[in-house]
C-alpha cells in the first residue's frame, strides 16, 4: 500500500513480488473503512515530530 501511495501507480501495476493487487486493495479499504490507517500515519507523524529539532521556526526562516 505505502508503495502505491508513494508512487502514484494504478493498484493494478504493483510490483510481481508482492500480493496480487485485489488482496492489497482490499486490506487498504478495510483499514481506511475502520480507522487504521489514520491511526498509523498520526503515531508515524507524532514519532517524527518528537525527532524533529524544535529550535527552527517559521520566523527564523522568514528573518534570514
Amino acid at each position: 500500500m505505502l508503495y502505491q501511495l508513494k508512487n502514484g501507480c494504478n493498484w493494478s501495476d504493483l510490483p510481481r513480488d508482492l500480493p496480487p493487487y485485489s488482496t492489497v486493495f482490499w486490506h487498504y479499504q478495510n483499514w481506511c473503512e475502520d480507522g487504521a490507517l489514520d491511526q498509523i500515519l498520526t503515531t508515524l507523524h507524532s514519532k517524527v515530530r518528537g525527532t524533529c529539532s524544535k529550535k527552527t521556526t517559521v520566523d527564523d526562516i522568514d528573518n534570514s
